[in-house]
């Protein structure tokens, strides 16, 4: 049977359909990915520090991030000498608000406790006179309160420079540790080096 006469020109042409994925430029592709490491490595092949948008994905991306790191690192010790300075003032000013006359026993001396309540108020009123009118335990107790936010602050910025630091990567870990030796060595002067713990 002879099918030369037949016309073939129904059957589908797929020359100009080529690579079914072509035509589709970033299914797949273009998307920002983040290598999580649980080892110790030097790879900085889609690092991402922290946060997904924190991604490496140049050598500038790295060096500025790294430059940041340090920055970060160093404005933690800032922070806690900050910290340190603040716990000094408010001890200096609870020492020279004027005590309450009700704190002295009844068996003292009218004539000593008058002249050391005016001592008292004298130094106030020329070192801090914004203490006069107030008592140590109202003093005492916004200054805890401070200090706690305060504190809250600093284990908030501890703990995020620890997650930094748990990249695993060395790079990352180098410049934590190099901006912790900077800021120690800007506003750590006056504390020892040696700390109670690993992240605070």
């Amino acid at each position: 049977m002879d099918h030369s006469g037949h016309d073939h020109s129904t059957h589908m042409d797929h020359s100009g359909h080529g690579d079914m994925h072509s035509g589709h430029p970033g299914m797949g592709e273009g998307a920002p990915r983040c290598s999580m490491n649980m080892l110790f490595t030097w790879n900085t092949e889609n690092l991402c520090i922290v946060f997904r948008q924190w991604h490496i994905h140049s050598t500038f991306s790295l060096v500025v991030s790294l430059l940041a790191i340090v920055a970060l690192a160093a404005g933690y010790e800032a922070l806690r000498e900050g910290i340190r300075q603040y716990e000094a003032w408010t001890n200096k000013r609870v020492e020279t608000t004027p005590h309450p006359r009700e704190q002295y026993r009844d068996d003292d001396d009218d004539d000593d406790v008058e002249q050391q309540l005016e001592d008292e108020e004298r130094l106030a009123e020329t070192t801090m006179p914004w203490l006069l009118g107030q008592n140590v335990a109202a003093v005492t107790k916004r200054a805890h309160a401070i200090k706690s936010v305060l504190y809250g602050i600093q284990n908030f910025y501890a703990f995020m420079i620890m997650l930094i630091f748990m990249t695993y990567n060395g790079w990352v870990m180098l410049a934590c540790s190099l901006g912790a030796a900077l800021g120690y060595f800007v506003f750590g002067s006056r504390t020892t080096a040696t700390k109670e713990t690993a992240c605070h």
